[in-house]
């Protein structure tokens, strides 16, 4: 298995230093979300920062962009990394896309299957000098040598999708070269729906399951003392709840044994009592889904929880100090070198 350190991108003048530090600790590669700035440009400052560190959007916003907007960003990042990017694309949810992005969410997961076929598609253009898409949602056949990005000595960027439900995952073992597993989700859910049902989407498209990588984000708890991880705890408790908000996620925690969180989560949160949607989250939540370990601990942990179901791993709270991130890289280097990496 990778191992990459997730991040919110930060003012430019900082990813840099973090880039940096995230090459030296160990990590495989640095994965940058979406929220208030984009992922894209920090991805570029890290790419001359930090050369040879592995670069991806985990995940950009899809729909706000057109594919060949997307597909030229991307095709650059490929180029400033010698291929060491990946493109991860989502959906959102309806809200942010209509209400603050300001463009049409009606039908998310086709949309976003066409979307990526498109995206491929620009990829393609790039090379040959001729596009020929046309999908349900994209028509694109346009493109001359003035507005091409043209072909670079890299490989097409992989083009990943957040995907949770299954007509989602089948989609991705379609049309996509990784899936983003959901942060809530936890190893019982990965073999239960992510790897069947991508490998069904892979069959469908006369792929192997094996061609697509399985990129899932962990919460980690890990102290050497009951302090330590009671503290880290809390943090890990406030995500869960957050994340475990969203309705269509909600079968997650049902099939894992607590049924009805959601529901539990969504009644504080109309409430504004966000202490309230917290305290949802009970200890044997954390214990399913979350990892809890020693530092010395924490490498056999990850291993032993998703040897053989996860290509590559995200640690999604590895940033703080600079002795945090030295002491989670060792613990990737050594979760990387338990097994070769396999994509």
């Amino acid at each position: 298995m990778h191992v990459d350190a997730m991040t919110s991108p930060v003012p430019l003048s900082r990813i840099g230093e973090l880039a940096r530090r995230t090459q030296s600790a160990g990590f495989s590669g640095l994965l940058f979300t979406e929220t208030g700035r984009t992922a894209y440009l920090n991805a570029a400052v890290a790419s001359q920062a930090a050369p040879g560190l592995e670069l991806s959007t985990g995940v950009a916003v899809a729909f706000p962009r057109s594919p060949f907007v997307t597909a030229a960003a991307a095709w650059e990042l490929a180029e400033a990394t010698d291929g060491k990017f990946r493109l991860g694309l989502g959906t959102q949810v309806r809200t942010h896309v209509v209400r603050r992005y300001g463009v049409a969410f009606e039908r998310p997961g086709p949309r976003l299957r066409d979307y990526v076929r498109a995206v491929k598609a620009c990829f393609a253009a790039f090379r040959s000098g001729k596009l020929d898409h046309h999908g349900e949602f994209y028509d694109l056949d346009f493109i001359s040598p003035q507005w091409s990005a043209g072909p670079i000595d890299a490989p097409d960027p992989k083009v990943d999708v957040a995907a949770v439900n299954p007509w989602m995952l089948r989609m991705a073992g379609e049309v996509a070269d990784g899936v983003h597993i959901h942060p809530i989700a936890e190893p019982g859910y990965i073999k239960r729906h992510a790897l069947p049902n991508i490998a069904a989407g892979a069959a469908k498209a006369g792929r192997e399951a094996s061609d697509i990588a399985v990129i899932v984000p962990v919460l980690t708890i890990v102290g050497d003392s009951d302090e330590e991880r009671a503290q880290e705890r809390e943090r890990v408790r406030a995500s869960m709840a957050f994340y475990g908000s969203t309705p269509n996620y909600a079968f997650i925690w049902d099939e894992a044994g607590f049924e009805g969180t959601t529901a539990r989560i969504r009644e504080k949160q109309k409430a504004g009592d966000f202490a309230g949607m917290a305290a949802q989250i009970t200890d044997d939540h954390i214990g399913a889904f979350a990892t809890e370990s020693t530092w010395d601990g924490l490498a056999d942990a990850l291993t032993q929880k998703y040897d053989g179901i996860a290509t590559r791993l995200v640690l999604y709270n590895a940033f703080g100090d600079p002795e945090r991130i030295e002491r989670y890289g060792e613990v990737a280097r050594r979760v990387s070198a338990a097994r070769s990496p396999a994509a």
